[in-house]
């Protein structure tokens, strides 16, 4: 502002002050960890909740594994005497019931017409492999089809060999197929398989699981969470529902009286196994915490309503900044609201006035010192 003329200093030194005076006057309309949202907010981010309740807690071991058949459970299909195929009603993929007629072979014995013989399923199942075509030659040593029941399957986890102590045959596990979007399927554990894995380090445990629907297919990969011990009566809550980092752990509860509203809340939590994280100190049994969009709803900027605002809508009476309820004599001594904003708004501006006062006179003096320093300079100098 040093060389700038007095007029363009003095505009831009009030323009500074008033910016100044402005950003002082705005205070925060909502209460620290309060968030409220509009409905449509609320189906924006997609609100799911959790009821905060005392549950057996389990801890877990976590393994990657694959889907088998088990292997009594598979047959083969053959013909007791050669000859060809004349018909096929079964293909790849199909299922079959025990006794269906699957394949039709005609025989090399003469006749006219030769004799055909009628192969049936060996048992219900679901036609894994077929290597048979209309017409092709077969013999009795021929396998024509591979007949498998899925209705139970067996899930064998790779478990890492330092850890084998915590589990025996009978342990449970909770089983994930990403392949079904997620399914969780819980399994028991049969035995471990003869060797180990000496490059990786494991050793394949097989847990029997159900299938229902034949769902379940060998090969695909599953996700194991292995149960090593179990607590009861421990608090929890689902893992979506925990938010902020290891050193400050967050959740989002519905508030118990203001609707599309939550409170922000600091946790302590404990162990954490798949699906749940124990939760120490910070809830009470009952509390509705948010699980899905929980994420979503620690950036959300929320209505710009501030809680006692929105208390003293929900209830009708007035309330403290902090959501208490006010009693009579706060509400004495509690000023009105419009005289409160104007007399902030005069304060305000006497503020800015003073300040803007101090900075002309400022500029006044400097002008004044720097002219009569110039007159100086052009007088003359008598000789």
């Amino acid at each position: 502002m040093k060389n700038l003329p007095i007029r363009t200093s003095l505009a831009l030194s009030l323009c500074v002050m008033g910016c100044m005076m402005v950003d002082a006057g705005q205070t925060d309309s909502s209460s620290e960890g309060f968030i409220p949202l509009k409905p449509e907010g609320i189906k924006n981010l997609g609100i799911e909740y959790a009821v905060v309740e005392r549950k057996d807690f389990e801890s877990t071991i976590f393994a990657i594994g694959h889907i088998r058949e088990i292997p009594q459970n598979h047959s083969v299909l053959s013909s007791r005497i050669s000859g060809r195929i004349i018909k096929v009603n079964a293909f790849e993929g199909d299922m079959v019931k025990k006794g269906d007629v699957v394949v039709q072979v005609e025989s090399r014995q003469p006749g006219s017409p030769p004799p055909v013989i009628d192969l049936r399923a060996p048992r219900d199942g679901l036609i894994v492999a077929s290597h048979i075509r209309l017409g092709e030659p077969v013999e009795p040593e021929k396998e024509l089809l591979d007949i498998m029941n899925l209705t139970e399957v067996w899930a064998t986890a790779q478990v890492p060999e330092d850890v084998i102590s915590k589990i025996k045959p009978g342990t449970k596990a909770h089983i994930r197929i990403p392949a079904l979007g997620g399914t969780i399927i819980d399994g028991e554990l049969l035995r471990f398989q003869p060797k180990a894995n000496q490059e990786g380090g494991t050793i394949g445990a097989i847990f029997k699981v159900p299938n229902n629907g034949n769902l379940l297919r060998p090969g695909m990969r599953a996700e194991f969470s292995i149960v090593t011990s179990s607590r009861e009566n421990v608090m929890a809550v689902p893992r979506e529902a925990l938010q902020g980092d290891a050193a400050h752990r967050v959740v989002y509860v519905k508030h118990l009286e203001i609707p599309h509203a939550f409170t922000r809340l600091p946790v302590q939590t404990g162990e954490k196994n798949d699906r749940y994280v124990e939760i120490i100190s910070g809830l009470f049994p009952g509390d509705e915490v948010v699980t899905a969009g929980s994420y979503a709803l620690s950036f959300a900027s929320g209505s710009g309503l501030s809680l006692k605002d929105a208390l003293d809508a929900a209830h009708g009476h007035e309330h403290n900044a902090d959501g208490s309820e006010m009693n009579e004599a706060q509400k004495q001594s509690a000023p009105d609201s419009e005289t409160t904003h104007q007399h902030a708004e005069s304060s305000a501006l006497v503020l800015f006035l003073s300040a803007s006062t101090i900075v002309l006179l400022v500029l006044l003096i400097t002008s004044g010192i720097r002219n009569s320093r110039r007159n100086k300079d052009t007088q003359p100098t008598n000789l």
